[in-house]
């Protein structure tokens, strides 16, 4: 996980400051249209040699050629007599030895870089440690507004939900409460078996469309039923427990309060996921027992009674 954070990282700022640097470099190194690439290993580009990017991770560069771009990540770079447009290093010391010339500039995160030799850097050199925390800055508060109208957003299709098909909801519910194991089975199956059907239609030409109406439409679609559901469950479990004497006909309070709780949670790895999991299962279990039975009895489920999956 730590190394595919390293590799994102530095893809990003190859958009951002490697790429426009590379663009406006003048003169420029090379224009080859060549890519070197190494991983878990050295790499040597010998004097005479060319390429547009040499991109290194976990190993060392030893290059005397030229180069556009230098990216090494938590390796090292040396180079002598080398001509280089401009170089990202990310937890990976540089050093510039006689002769090497760097037009552009020279980015660095936790890395160093040594000059030795009269090495001449035309650019800058910077950590832009400074840059991806102004970065931050600025996308924090956006990515908070985006999750705060998703949450009224998912509120909203909860309310809904409880108005249209309270019935249906407190069946589902009473799925989850009293057939907890097969309501799971059923939602794994619900995860596993539509990516098979998928793969299967893409197949023929015909199938292909089908399969992607299920893909992007039907399968998302139910899945975020699911997750309304569990959340409606969760909101019911809480209400039973506080004000047990109180009887709700439609789950409006359940849904705010339960939605709200899964959201919270969503900061524990799987407890979400687990429960959306049981409400995939209900949604998915109750439609199968409505089209092959013609209908389902329904069960009192206004207070759900077992414990909460999350719990386990």
């Amino acid at each position: 996980m730590k190394r595919l954070y390293v590799i994102t990282l530095s893809v990003l700022l190859m958009f951002l400051w490697l790429v426009p640097a590379a663009l406006a470099a003048d003169p420029t190194p090379v224009n080859t249209g060549r890519v070197l690439l190494s991983t878990q290993g050295d790499l040597t580009m010998p004097a005479g040699d060319q390429a547009d990017l040499v991109f290194v991770t976990q190993g060392k560069a030893t290059i005397a050629g030229d180069v556009n771009t230098l990216v090494v990540i938590q390796g090292s770079a040396d180079l002598t007599g080398a001509h280089v447009g401009s170089i990202l290093a990310i937890q990976s010391p540089v050093t510039l030895g006689a002769g090497t010339v760097v037009t552009g500039d020279i980015r660095t995160v936790d890395s160093t870089v040594t000059q030795t030799g009269g090495a001449q850097v035309q650019g800058t050199v910077r950590d832009v440690g400074l840059d991806l925390a102004g970065i931050g800055l600025i996308l924090a508060p956006a990515i908070f507004l985006l999750w705060i109208g998703f949450v009224l957003a998912t509120i909203a299709a909860g309310l809904l939900l409880a108005a249209l098909g309270a019935r249906q909801v407190r069946m589902a519910e009473g799925l989850i409460s009293h057939e907890p194991g097969h309501t799971l089975l059923w939602g794994i199956a619900g995860v596993l078996v539509p990516m098979v059907i998928v793969i299967a239609l893409f197949v023929t030409v015909i199938g292909a469309p089908i399969g992607l109406g299920i893909l992007f439409g039907l399968w998302p679609l139910t899945a975020f039923l699911g997750y309304l559901v569990a959340g409606i469950w969760v909101g019911d479990w809480v209400l039973h427990r506080l004000t047990p004497e109180i009887v709700r006909e439609r789950p409006y309070l359940a849904s705010i309060l339960g939605i709200l709780i899964l959201q919270v949670l969503t900061i524990v790895p799987f407890i979400t996921a687990i429960a959306s999991l049981f409400g995939f299962g209900a949604v998915l279990l109750l439609a199968w027992r409505t089209f092959h039975q013609g209908n389902v009895p329904s069960a009192s489920v206004a207070h759900p009674a077992a414990p909460a999956p999350m719990a386990s």
